[in-house]
């Protein structure tokens, strides 16, 4: 950018700052849910709470359809085919 277009949006760089530091916290916390090991840890509790009697089969079946899920998403990101979920923003900041 040149100068002029600098001086003309720089009222506007609090919120461009804010809009990236948003962008950041999403990232991580999509990475974070979308952990492989983090998933199979959930998978790992919800059926110790099974087996415990905290749930019934059919609470079990259907949060174990979502970890499920959530695995085959991660799993996909980290083989690099991009499982998107259609949400968020690239890092150039455009929207997906």
């Amino acid at each position: 950018m040149g100068l002029i277009s600098e001086v003309l949006l720089l009222p506007f760089a609090p919120v461009r700052g804010s809009l990236w530091a948003v962008r950041q916290v999403l990232a991580e916390a999509e990475r974070q849910y979308y952990d492989p090991a983090t998933v199979r840890a959930e998978l790992a509790r919800l059926e110790q709470r099974l087996e415990a009697g905290e749930i019934d089969e059919e609470e079990f079946d259907r949060s174990e359809d979502e970890l499920l899920d959530r695995l085959e998403i991660a799993l996909s990101w980290s083989a690099g085919t991009g499982g998107q979920t259609g949400g968020g923003t690239t890092d150039e900041g455009t929207t997906r």
